[in-house]
């Protein structure tokens, strides 16, 4: 299995399968730039080959992305990781799980994603486009648009510092949306 939920998923809404009927055909007709939907006969999971953009760190090289659809979406945002092996990066953890957020915090300077594992506790210094900040108007290509922004912009292939800590965590199929995400430096 990989790190998606180990809840058994619930079949897709009505409204779900419009919208994810439209944006693959709208994928197929004008797909983002790097990225190639591997067609399947299952709407509700998507995997999605990522290509490093050229002259970056990660240029010549692939990825796998796994997009899993819940019930309610767009209302609800999807659950996206890394298939192994994931990409060396300051904010994607080894089981794929990815830390992308937009600081408005400049006054920390650290190298480093920070995660609160305590669905409870918030931070005002963050905006998670993955989870709780996530918007109806979003879509797969967005979502894969700001991950190859990420991956571009990074200044180097390392993972995060608490990289081992977060992973023995999310033991038992523990779903990134369950993860408070707050980092501190949005120049890797």
């Amino acid at each position: 299995m990989t790190s998606s939920s180990a809840h058994p998923r619930k079949a897709l809404s009505k409204i779900a399968c419009n919208r994810l009927q439209k944006e693959l055909v709208e994928w197929q007709v004008n797909p983002p730039t790097g990225f190639k939907h591997k067609v399947t006969d299952n709407l509700q999971r998507w995997i999605i080959d990522v290509n490093g953009a050229p002259g970056t760190l990660y240029a010549n090289e692939t990825y796998q992305l796994q997009v899993d659809f819940p019930e309610h979406y767009p209302m609800e945002a999807p659950q996206v990781i890394f298939i192994p092996t994931a990409p060396l990066h300051p904010h994607i953890y080894s089981n794929g799980h990815i830390c992308l957020v937009s600081n408005t915090m400049d006054s920390m300077n650290q190298n480093i994603c920070v995660i609160c594992l305590m669905k409870k506790m918030s931070f005002s210094s963050f905006s998670d486009i993955l989870y709780d900040s996530w918007s109806p108007a979003m879509t797969v290509n967005s979502i894969c648009i700001s991950i190859l922004s990420m991956l571009s912009s990074s200044t180097a292939k390392q993972r995060p510092a608490d990289n081992d800590q977060y992973v023995k965590n999310c033991r038992n199929g523990r779903s990134p949306k369950e993860t408070r995400w707050w980092f501190h430096d949005d120049k890797v």
